[in-house]
Formats: C-alpha cells, sequence, structure tokens
C-alpha cells in the first residue's frame, strides 16, 4: 500500500517576470519544506517571497485536505514551475506628446506536495494479542 499523499497550489498574477521568478524557484526544487522555507527567507530577491507562499499554502493544503494525518517531516516539493501570467498593456510618457508602450508582466506558480502518513502506533491490545500467539506458537 503506497501512503504518498499529494497536494498543490497556484498563485497567479504575482508581478514579476517568470525569468527572475524562475531562478528562485529553482533553488528550492525537490527539497523538503521546511529546508525550503528557511531558504527562501534568507534569499534578497522578491519573488522569494511569494514562492515561499505558494509552498506554504502547498503544504497547509496537504496537511488539512488529505484527509490522513501526515508527517510534517516528510512532507517535500515533488514539483515546482514557473509560468508567464497576463501581460497588462500601459504607456509611458515620451518626448513631443508622445506615448510609448510597454507591458508589465506577471508570473503564475505551481507548487505540488508530496508527505507520507504517520505511522499508526500499535495498541496495547493489539501488542498483548501478538505476544499471547508467539506464547502459544512457542508451546506447541
Amino acid at each position: 500500500m503506497d501512503n504518498t499523499h499529494f497536494a498543490h497550489a497556484v498563485i497567479k498574477g504575482i508581478d514579476n517576470q517568470p525569468r527572475k521568478t524562475s531562478i528562485v524557484a529553482s533553488l528550492v526544487r525537490d527539497r523538503y519544506v521546511a529546508d525550503a522555507v528557511i531558504i527562501l527567507e534568507n534569499t534578497p530577491r522578491k519573488a522569494a517571497k511569494a514562492v515561499r507562499k505558494a509552498i506554504e499554502s502547498a503544504a497547509a493544503n496537504l496537511m488539512n485536505n488529505s484527509g490522513v494525518s501526515i508527517d510534517p517531516k516528510t512532507i517535500r516539493i515533488s514539483r515546482i514551475s514557473v509560468t508567464a501570467g497576463t501581460r497588462m498593456r500601459r504607456y509611458v510618457p515620451a518626448s513631443r506628446g508622445r506615448a510609448l508602450p510597454f507591458e508589465k508582466i506577471s508570473s503564475n506558480i505551481f507548487v505540488e506536495v508530496a508527505g507520507e502518513e504517520k505511522a499508526k502506533k500499535a495498541t496495547n491490545k493489539e501488542d498483548n494479542k501478538s505476544a499471547e500467539k508467539a506464547a502459544k506458537e512457542e508451546n506447541k
């Protein structure tokens, strides 16, 4: 039985270029969530805050929405990708009454995390039953 569970989070419209956001995302790809958060807290880039928020959101989705008890130490980033978002067309004033166009570029962040189920502890009744079975087998 496979006890790995997955959850994802998407943040759209980050006011940062996808190229710059992708550099930050590549720092934490295939890492544990706890390690990734520490790395991003110490990364001096504007995109680090958005990437950290997406990772924490995906981890919270896994913990709260999976329906089973997940061990927080086993949560790792299985996929993280940055894609281009919508582009807003804007204009900047130029000399002689002209207006020059430019685009404000945004990005979308997709994060998927995977975590293992907590191992269920055997109850005392189950331990006693297994001990009794072992004792009976020895007596035979």
